[in-house]
């Protein structure tokens, strides 16, 4: 707990620093500040709330991050960083107070060049890709929350549209970084390639991610594709063969009848069966729409231009499990992150561990990947299906924690190196004593 008189002087430096719109410690301002979509787990909603930040800063770049991270480091003061608050997991609650570092205001894109594009950290994903549209070329991936940050992506996210091609935000997206890192005297470091890579995913337990520059590609010209199915096992064979176009899809999601009905209406998106939305290549189109015929579909639309095809990017991921949750009143769902070719060689055994399981899947990177949920009746039935899904041949995440659990022992490392004193978004690294933990194998 951080004394009174300890805030008030780190408060008044940073109104020196940032001007006093720049800091507040208005109550609803830190309570917004403080909460992000942990609320998509019953698990963590049980918790809640986990942690109140003591005062909010509002940096406007990327050298005033790293100014502000110094400044909470000379009185010691816990920082936790945080973009447009879209994670699922609690990652940027503030666990042990402190100062919430809001980057929205850092959201100048710095430049574009040939297959990079370098932006801070507060900038939007949807304005990286509208830049890169603009020089002839996109992003190699952006999240399903296309208005997520890019530091918030790089930080808490791991993948999503353009994940078919390109896998984790972790797998050759970031090609440079520059890190605030603590201490008396404001550090920018510059870190490329590997060493960039170390920070990715791991919350701004290490350091807080400034500035980024990311990998682009030649644009393409999208379309928005929804089809529909008699049947999901259906729907399930189209996602199989649709992944496999040349060139491959930038996106391939699809559900059962009952989550695609609590999705926002849309004639594309019709009652009573299976959805499968997709983002093809123009030239892909027509191969595209003889695979859903032969897997028993009907294309129902081609949508053209960017904000057709976001608009499909937010119809992914987690965002059909936020819908079902939404438009089912007096229902309460929870979700498990699943991955494997078993999400369709078994999928009824798959769905028959949770009583009422529904799928919903992305065709994914190396295997499909995707959502099971099912109506909750408490965390001990949640954390019991994972060994059976496990049994199955099925690779699990669990979406009910709030630590980073993706490489911990090299981050453990690194942070020891960077932020040895532990100010930096504490309690979000390391297994709690409770946790329910897998076979390093059995995770996606």
């Amino acid at each position: 707990m951080t004394s009174t008189e300890t805030i008030e002087a780190l408060r008044a430096e940073l109104a020196a620093l940032l001007g006093e719109r720049g800091v507040s410690t208005d109550p609803k301002t830190r309570e917004r500040a403080s909460v992000d979509e942990a609320t998509m787990s019953p698990i963590l909603s049980e918790q809640l709330p986990l942690g109140l930040a003591d005062l909010v800063a509002h940096p406007a770049n990327a050298e005033e991050i790293a100014a502000v991270v110094a400044a909470a480091t000379r009185h010691r003061v816990p920082v936790t960083a945080r973009g447009k608050g879209t994670g699922n997991y609690g990652q940027g609650i503030p666990l042990r107070g402190g100062l919430v570092l809001d980057t929205t205001r850092a959201r100048a894109v710095v430049e574009v060049g040939d297959g990079v594009i370098t932006a801070e950290a507060g900038a939007s994903m949807a304005l990286l890709e509208r830049t890169a549209a603009a020089s002839g070329q996109q992003l190699w991936m952006y999240p399903s929350t296309a208005q997520s940050t890019v530091g918030g992506f790089l930080s808490g996210g791991s993948s999503g549209t353009g994940t078919i091609a390109h896998g984790s935000n972790w797998e050759g997206f970031v090609v440079a970084l520059d890190v605030a890192l603590p201490g008396p005297e404001p550090v920018l470091a510059h870190v490329e390639g590997e060493d960039a890579r170390t920070f990715v995913h791991t919350y701004g337990t290490a350091g807080v991610i400034a500035r980024a520059t990311v990998r682009l590609e030649p644009a393409q010209d999208w379309r928005a594709v929804y089809a529909s199915f008699p049947t999901f096992e259906e729907a399930l064979g189209a996602v199989r063969t649709l992944r496999a176009l040349d060139p491959l899809p930038r996106l391939v999601s699809a559900d059962r009848a009952a989550v695609a009905e609590r999705l926002p209406a849309d004639p594309a998106i019709p009652a009573g069966r299976a959805s499968l939305r997709a983002i093809i290549d123009a030239v892909a189109l027509e191969e595209a729409s003889s695979l859903i015929s032969a897997a028993g579909g009907v294309v129902e639309d081609v949508r053209e231009g960017t904000q057709q095809t976001i608009k499909v990017s937010t119809l992914s991921y987690n965002h059909p499990i936020w819908w079902l949750k939404k438009n089912s009143p007096g229902r309460e769902y929870f979700h498990v992150e699943v991955g494997g070719e078993a999400l369709i060689d078994r999928i009824h055994e798959v769905e028959a561990v949770y009583p009422g399981g529904m799928l919903h899947i992305e065709a994914g990177h190396r295997f499909p990947i995707g959502m099971l949920t099912a109506e909750y009746t408490g965390a001990a039935d949640v954390y019991a299906g994972y060994a059976k899904l496990v049994e199955l041949g099925v690779r699990v995440h669990s979406p009910h924690q709030f630590y980073v659990d993706h490489g911990v022992e090299e981050l453990l490392a690194l942070k020891q190196r960077t932020d040895p004193d532990g100010l930096l978004n504490p309690g979000h690294l390391g297994v709690p004593e409770l946790a329910v933990t897998l076979p390093a194998q059995a995770k996606i």
